[in-house]
């Protein structure tokens, strides 16, 4: 690849982002590419399963000491060679959490890392609960030329999608990154891809994938690894690969149509009544194939 694939990968706490964005990584460097992924989570703890679980310093961490800062203080090589960086954050209750990410994008261009590198993909890993400030910096500014989202069928991570969809229609037209899918994750019931695709369909936007929940991922993690190191031949790793290169030859880029608040709501609502209607459906059926004792003896 001549230019380096910029790439922001979205996703409410919790929802599975960083196992996906970091599987991700992984896979892609399984395809012989050059990988850099940049936490941008106050947490730091994007590539921790990069690199057996253990952390990373962070920019900020570095920035912190005052010491003049080398290259190798804030870049790490972690499985197959991926480049491994953390945004990290600010000390418990002092200033914006959002603002590591500002920093550490504008020491990686002073430092010229991309330039000494030379990455064919750069993951960035963000926290999506809200868009906004430091967090919104690599759509905003066109850091990254390609979004995704991971959501699942829950209602909040459906909503953090929404207002990410909100955030990239703000900026679309002063260059703004723009939208490319999203990753359904925890997709075990034809239920929840029922209720992702409608989601999809609702807001203009696609589905760059489907990933099940698996045991596999929690295996891995436990050992600090990704899927694709610890378990390389299982479905779950061939999962991630197939996402990868999904990813990788997806050029679609485009302006997504959120919902306004009351539009997301009766939506919502529509879900729980047809969700009701199926459990009751089940109820009725289960009672009916219930067999009466007999009373003879």
């Amino acid at each position: 690849m001549t230019k380096a694939r910029n790439i922001a990968i979205y996703g409410k706490g919790g929802i599975g982002k960083s196992t996906t964005s970091s599987n991700l990584s992984a896979a892609l460097s399984d395809l012989g590419l050059t990988v850099m992924q940049i936490g941008c989570d106050p947490k730091s703890d994007s590539t921790n399963n990069l690199r057996g679980g253990k952390s990373i310093p962070s920019v900020l961490d570095a920035l912190r000491k005052g010491n003049r800062i080398e290259v190798s203080d804030i870049v790490y090589e972690g499985f197959n060679g991926i480049l491994c960086v953390e945004a990290g954050g600010p000390e418990p209750g002092i200033g914006c959490a959002g603002r590591g990410i500002i920093t550490a994008i504008e020491l990686l261009r002073q430092k010229n890392v991309f330039e000494e590198f030379k990455p064919d993909v750069v993951i960035y890993d963000v926290l999506g609960d809200v868009v906004c400030g430091g967090f919104s910096i690599p759509i905003r500014e066109g850091v990254a030329e390609q979004v995704y989202t991971v959501a699942s069928s829950d209602f909040m991570a459906i909503y953090a999608a929404n207002n990410l969809f909100k955030g990239i229609r703000k900026y679309a037209n002063n260059g703004g990154a723009l939208f490319s899918g999203i990753i359904a994750n925890s997709m075990n019931q034809q239920i929840q891809r029922d209720i992702i695709d409608d989601f999809a369909v609702q807001t203009k936007t696609t589905i760059a994938g489907y990933v099940p929940r698996s045991l596999d991922v929690t295996r891995s993690e436990l050992r600090g690894q990704t899927v694709v190191e610890h378990a390389p031949e299982s479905e779950q790793a061939e999962l991630y690969r197939e996402l990868a290169r999904g990813i990788l030859n997806n050029d679609n880029k485009y302006v997504p149509a959120p919902l306004e608040s009351d539009e997301l709501k009766v939506w919502a609502e529509s879900w729980s009544d047809i969700l009701l209607r199926e459990r009751e459906e089940e109820i009725k059926s289960s009672i009916g194939g219930i067999t009466p004792v007999s009373s003879e003896a």
